[in-house]
């Protein structure tokens, strides 16, 4: 049974900094590359940022400068350090795996920024 468990989301002031992380599990095919999104209330999910299996990283422009997402190969894991938190970034923040042979999502964390 595949499981995406994601962590590290609240509430935190503008400002702040805020680390998210993902852990992957029961996934037997290669994982191609993981990646956050996020979906604030209103508004259609968007990418963030990406990392593939070959630690390529891609960023949403927004996301470029205090956005830094890695991973952990060794451990099916993929994290997102957000820093200079601010009210904008509020959304729900979701891990997306990408297999060769399917796609997973997470049940998503709530980022919330206040001002």
């Amino acid at each position: 049974q595949v499981q995406l468990v994601e962590s590290g989301g609240g509430l935190v002031q503008a400002g702040g900094s805020l680390r998210l992380s993902c852990a992957a599990s029961g996934i037997i095919s290669s994982i191609n590359a993981m990646a956050w999104y996020r979906q604030a209330p209103g508004k259609q999910r968007e990418l963030v940022a990406g990392i593939t299996s070959g630690d390529y990283s891609y960023y949403a422009d927004f996301a470029k400068g205090r956005f830094t997402i890695f991973r952990d190969n060794a451990k099916n894991t993929v994290y997102l350090q957000i820093n200079s938190l601010k009210p904008e970034d509020t959304a729900v923040y979701y891990c997306h795996v990408l297999s060769s042979r399917d796609n997973y999502w997470g049940q998503g964390t709530q980022v919330t920024v206040s001002s």
